[in-house]
């Protein structure tokens, strides 16, 4: 293979993996060189302006993370939305060149036929059957008076005790000098 280059990529062309959808829904098409950024605007603008009922995220092969990603963005930014996730595999077709072709003979082409993970993911404001497989139900929102601070204990079994001194060990811990000499602080062994 070291005398051959790629010259073009090809995925095939599949259809949604999910029924009943509008004709007008909106597909976001991720690639592995496709920027967050511009894929949020977009989807934003499009569920929140224009007033969209449901979005469909999909991605293969490098681009699956990048697709996981947008919708994680979306979910936390608009709140309230129904998943249903659907993983698959994608043929990709790679046409490489040869580079060095012996004396007298044409130029060979080599066609790579690549089966790659697939994962297309819908977003909708309304309720979808919970009975579908990959389905997640819209993430708990915060009541009042909760801390959204961000500081989430999700995933801990128990909350983590509050930072004090007599947990540190002695070599971390700072001496606060009253000299008016230096920055105020030190830090030392403490005996």
């Amino acid at each position: 293979m070291e005398n051959f280059r790629k010259v073009r990529t090809s995925e095939e062309e599949m259809p949604l993996p999910f029924p009943d959808l509008p004709p007008d829904v909106v597909e976001m098409k991720v690639k592995e060189g496709s920027k967050i950024r511009n894929l949020m605007n977009f989807a934003m603008a499009q569920m929140e302006l224009k007033g969209r009922r449901q979005i469909v995220f999909s991605g293969c092969g490098r681009a699956v993370t990048k697709t996981i990603t947008c919708v994680e963005i979306m979910k936390r930014k608009l709140g309230g939305l129904h998943q249903v996730t659907k993983v698959r595999y994608k043929t990709v077709l790679e046409v490489w060149e040869n580079q060095d072709p012996p004396p007298d003979s044409p130029a060979q082409n080599l066609t790579v036929h690549k089966n790659v993970p697939s994962i297309c993911i819908l977003l909708s404001r309304d309720p979808l059957d919970p009975n579908q497989t990959g389905y997640q139900p819209p993430e708990h929102q915060h009541e009042a008076g909760e801390d959204t601070s961000g500081s989430s204990t999700k995933g801990l079994k128990r909350p983590l005790p509050p930072p004090c001194e007599e947990l540190l060990p002695k070599k971390l811990q700072v001496q606060v000098s009253d000299s008016p000499r230096g920055s105020g602080t030190t830090a030392g062994q403490l005996d």
